[in-house]
């Protein structure tokens, strides 16, 4: 699965952007994506059930593997690394999104669907059942604050019926920073796919007990954040999806700032406890 994985994210046709892509000669055959590193869950893992239960975590949103797919084994959760030329380029100005990063969030997000539908039509094809819930017709996610409330938006607002960063932590990836990005062996900044099969195959040990064991708390994030939605208490997400909401109507759909992954001690890897 791990060469699999590799070679289709890999591939210059996926992880280049093309002339016809680019917004400028500047970003033609810009490189997307590093490494991917992958991550495996029994689909019983009572974590799972959890997340559905605890209020606090999803805000009761989750679905368990065994609801997407009554006879499932395993979770697959495959983590992409970002390119140093998509961090450096994000890295120049800490206010707005560069031109790397907006292509990642663009033809980066095309291509993790590609590989989702990929892997899910090898393993069907191979004869196992498989679902991937992030491309799938009832995934459900509520990101942005357009929601037509009478009251003011809170935290529990927001959310998806699939998180991959807590798919992500059950398989072994790592664990959330104060950003609530995943801290995996290869940083925060990449992107999360994952997928849910009958196909059976030994979950991924987990090196950590608690859910920010890999974070530092050094603060990085909160310093380097151009809105201070970020605190030791918490994340508000309404006012870090009202700055998103600027770069949604200037540059289009899916565009965040993704400030608080780059600059950090977290950005390329688990950072030392002591920075």
């Amino acid at each position: 699965m791990e060469k699999i994985v590799e070679d289709f994210i890999l591939d210059p046709k996926i992880n280049h952007v093309s002339k016809e892509e680019a917004a400028d000669e500047s970003v033609v055959r810009l490189e997307l994506f590093d490494k991917p590193i992958i991550g495996y869950a029994s689909a019983n893992d009572e974590l799972f059930e959890k997340f559905k239960t605890d209020e606090k975590i999803t805000h009761g949103r989750f679905i368990p593997p065994r609801e997407w797919m009554e006879d499932a084994k395993t979770v697959i959760s495959i983590f992409v690394p970002y390119s140093k030329q998509v961090k450096k380029g994000n890295s120049r100005n800490m206010r707005e999104p560069s031109k790397e990063w907006l292509h990642v969030r663009r033809e980066g997000k095309n291509a993790i669907d590609k590989l989702s539908q990929h892997i899910k039509e090898i393993l069907t094809q191979q004869g196992y059942l498989c679902i991937a819930p992030g491309i799938d017709d009832h995934y459900e996610e509520i990101i942005g604050t357009w929601l037509d409330i009478n009251r003011p938006l809170t935290n529990s607002d927001y959310g998806s019926n699939w998180s991959q960063r807590h798919v992500a932590y059950v398989t072994g990836l790592g664990t959330f920073g104060l950003s609530k990005t995943l801290i995996t062996k290869k940083g925060v900044t990449g992107a999360f796919t994952s997928l849910i099969t009958n196909m059976e195959h030994e979950p991924t040990k987990r090196d950590y007990q608690g859910i920010y064991d890999n974070c530092s708390m050094c603060g990085a994030c909160i310093n380097i954040c151009p809105v201070k939605a970020i605190t030791f208490e918490g994340k508000d997400y309404t006012r870090c999806s009202k700055f998103h909401d600027e770069f949604e109507i200037k540059y289009g759909p899916g565009n965040g700032c993704g400030k608080c992954q780059v600059k950090v001690p977290c950005e390329n890897g688990i950072p030392k406890k002591n920075q």
